[in-house]
């Protein structure tokens, strides 16, 4: 599970420049990160690829007024809306931001170039028709923050008892993710979002952390078939309930424009 995905990074510093809060070069320079460069292929009223600059002044002149992302899975299309064909693209990324204002959608794909050693990223964004109606299985800030808390409980509870979180990095990652809702200060996401969303975005990238460790220690103490077994159905529910956390958080600018 990504902690930044490539889309929530696009979303989150999209709607700050959408709102006049961060300028282009500083918006792009936030959404390409480490990446060589991003281009955007599709876009409306453009006959090749455009850079991302030109890309966010033309999504406005089409209506769009806010961006939010889509973290979906086998069986979970989660933040989707349809039609199938943007919904099969996103699902093979894991990912995807959806406009507010337009029926358009963006969906990355990742490149790497160059030689062993000195690799850079490429990504082009594919801006695709989507469909306008509610994402789902998008829940509200309050209440990811309620099923976070829920879910790590229950999980940890499952995994200590089956020698799995042992007392190695999960199980720090599980104390920091219980502390990740007081912290403050580093800015997890863009100008323009209120507190609540940074902290939900910050348990949720904990949690996320959580599981990718708890499944890199491979079976750990688990000596049976129905061992392992129970500890992916452990795991499974709080992954999903961390990618529906991760969700609302991005989609958070985008949700108080509405109310």
């Amino acid at each position: 599970m990504l902690s930044e995905p490539r889309s929530g990074r696009l979303a989150a510093w999209g709607n700050a420049l959408l709102a006049g809060l961060v300028s282009p070069d500083d918006a792009v320079l936030a959404i390409v990160g480490e990446d060589a460069v991003h281009r955007v292929e599709g876009l409306p009223g453009e006959s090749g690829p455009v850079g991302l600059t030109l890309a966010l002044g033309r999504l406005r002149t089409l209506g769009v007024s806010g961006l939010r992302v889509a973290l979906p899975a086998p069986g979970h299309p989660l933040g989707l809306s349809g039609p199938p064909e943007f919904n099969a693209r996103a699902l093979d990324a894991e990912e995807a931001v959806v406009c507010y204002g337009a029926a358009l959608g963006l969906v990355p794909e990742v490149y790497e170039a160059g030689p062993a050693g000195d690799v850079h990223v490429e990504v082009v964004w594919h801006c695709l028709p989507v469909r306008e109606a509610p994402p789902a299985d998008v829940p509200s800030l309050g209440e990811s923050e309620r099923e976070l808390a829920e879910a790590l409980r229950d999980a940890t509870a499952v995994l200590s008892r089956l020698d799995l979180a042992g007392s190695g990095p999960v199980a720090e990652a599980a104390i920091d993710a219980y502390r990740a809702r007081a912290e403050r200060g580093r800015e997890a996401l863009a100008p323009g979002y209120p507190p609540r969303a940074v902290r939900v975005l910050e348990l949720a990238q904990r949690v996320g952390m959580l599981v990718s460790l708890a499944y890199e220690n491979g079976h750990g103490g688990a000596v049976s078939a129905s061992e392992v077994a129970a500890r992916a159905q452990a795991l499974r529910p709080v992954e999903r309930t961390a990618r529906r956390a991760q969700v609302a958080a991005y989609n958070a600018m985008v949700e108080e424009r509405e109310r």
